[in-house]
């Protein structure tokens, strides 16, 4: 019998659908596919190290059949789980991705240099805010409300764990994201020269304005 689509934590078995939603939504929320030569350098580097990593602050929107179909992942402590990307999951990944040259000459190079950078999440700005996340959906998921029940369990495991905020990194033109965002609580943190991405951040606390 179908159940209803709901929340669950993540299990391995997740993770070929967890690729395919990281590459569906990574271009600015599009689909990566038609701008990149290898799209699997993005749950290379924003996805598959969390759920390799951090498991157990991993959850899965399941279609109600035991499909994937959005995910929230991150960690609770990113100067640990920057540490332990360069010395447990880069040397798994970097045969298929290796170390581009400076600068980098496409897109697929540039987005390499980050999964070789993994020392970029540590910014002094952040140290308040020492969690931080990823959330995707697949398109057809979104505006359903089931963004903000993926938000309420991450930040739920975190105010459990006496984590005081977490923050994220989103790129600027994702306007649509940003509402979403807003929506949740998120206000923008100062940080010097972010590129093309902006900085947000709230409190694990009160959930019960999401």
């Amino acid at each position: 019998m179908t159940k209803l689509p709901g929340i669950r934590p993540y299990r391995p078995e997740d993770r070929p659908a967890l690729d395919d939603i990281c590459v569906r939504t990574a271009h600015n929320g599009q689909d990566s596919r038609p701008h990149y030569t290898d799209p699997g350098i993005f749950p290379a580097t924003f996805a598959a190290p969390y759920v390799h990593l951090e498991p157990d602050l991993a959850f899965v929107l399941d279609d109600g059949r035991g499909q994937a179909v959005g995910y929230i992942l991150g960690t609770a402590d990113t100067p640990r789980f920057a540490e332990a990307f360069r010395a447990t999951w880069l040397p798994l990944v970097a045969g298929r991705y290796p170390k581009p040259p400076e600068p980098p000459r496409t897109p697929d190079e540039a987005m390499a240099g980050l999964l070789h950078n993994p020392e970029r999440m540590v910014l002094p700005e952040l140290a308040a805010y020492p969690a931080h996340l990823h959330i995707d959906l697949l398109p057809e998921w979104q505006g359903r409300g089931h963004g903000r029940s993926l938000m309420r369990t991450f930040l739920a495991t975190l105010q459990d764990r006496g984590v005081p905020a977490v923050h994220l990194a989103m790129a600027t033109a994702n306007t649509r994201a940003r509402a979403f965002y807003d929506r949740m609580g998120f206000h923008e943190l100062d940080v010097p020269e972010p590129g093309s991405a902006t900085y947000l951040g709230r409190t694990t606390k009160e959930l019960d304005r999401l």
